[in-house]
């Protein structure tokens, strides 16, 4: 029955799953807030978060070390995020193509090194929930924040850290500068291809970190695609948010509880079709940027390459 989400128990299980949820999803999306504000697109995210996930599990399936499984996923998000910048910035390659073709790479990598390498569907322990004293005994509110695991707790402080130093900060400054009009910010000695560097290595640190989070952290395994579209919807993300930090928190958390009402509409066994509530997140990804994306102005260099003159 329908009447059954509504349950005191059900709605807590509910927003106590949409924070966990949200955790791939602002580390993704925040890492490509930087790209974008800087003028790159990164569609290549779900791509760097399948690798991410593969190697932050193989490491810690390997070392009984779950750290340097993590360290793992972000030092490969951060080398696809140096050849993206490389393609795109030195290259002058179309954004949106090469991304979809690092996308197509880090999926079909991630295949081809979990069948060689692992085979068969295994599990790691994962992060263990950490209670904050006093804050995780306050009725309803406290086990649906402060009962998490660690890289839950990060990826939201996260978001004050992004937002901070993108708005009060002198890299945030040339971040926006580069971002808006690349050829006023060389002007006044801003190096634009490095700041570019900078924000696209960034973004793919962020999106192997959101890939080990998911295999690691929240899923404890890894599973061929298991990304499921999360790196595409981390873009759309930015979107909705409008590039600031805390618009990307309140649509990562819009999607994760979506995910988590379809999550528990399959295990209460309500009475509608299993792939229409998988289809649920999708469906609201298409509205979202039919509804957000005409009303928000984007970077005005963003996919726009840039060589110095002289």
């Amino acid at each position: 029955m329908i009447s059954d989400l509504f349950t005191p128990t059900v709605l807590l299980g509910i927003l106590a799953s949409g924070i966990r949820l949200a955790t791939p999803y602002l580390f993704a999306s925040i890492g490509e807030a930087y790209s974008q504000r800087s003028g790159v697109l990164n569609l290549g995210v779900e791509g760097q978060m399948l690798l991410g996930a593969f190697f932050a599990f193989y490491i810690a399936k390997l070392t009984d070390n779950l750290w340097l499984g993590v360290l793992a996923g972000m030092g490969v998000g951060a080398l696809m995020g140096l050849a993206m910048a490389f393609v795109t910035i030195n290259l002058h390659a179309k954004q949106g193509i090469s991304g979809i073709g690092f996308y197509l790479f880090g999926l079909g990598m991630s295949n081809l090194l979990f069948q060689l390498l692992v085979g068969t569907v295994e599990t790691v322990s994962g992060f263990p929930r950490i209670e904050i004293p006093l804050l995780s005994s306050i009725p309803w509110v406290g086990n649906i924040f402060f009962n998490q695991n660690i890289l839950v707790y990060i990826a939201f402080l996260l978001v004050p850290v992004s937002s901070y130093v993108l708005n009060k900060t002198t890299l945030g400054l040339k971040i926006r500068a580069v971002g808006q009009n690349p050829e006023a910010a060389d002007s006044l000695g801003v190096s634009v291809a490095g700041v570019r560097y900078f924000t696209v290595i960034f973004g793919g640190t962020m999106s192997g970190l959101a890939g080990a989070s998911l295999s690691v952290a929240l899923l404890n395994v890894f599973q061929q695609g298991m990304t499921a579209g999360q790196g595409f919807i981390a873009v759309a993300l930015v979107y909705f948010g409008a590039w600031r930090p805390w618009g990307v928190l309140a649509g990562a958390l819009l999607f994760s509880l979506v995910n988590g009402l379809q999550l528990w509409i399959q295990v209460l066994g309500i009475p509608i079709a299993p792939e229409f509530a998988v289809m649920m997140p999708y469906i609201l990804t298409i509205l979202v940027l039919t509804l957000s994306v005409s009303k928000v102005r984007a970077p005005a260099a963003l996919t726009k390459p840039f060589e110095r003159e002289g």
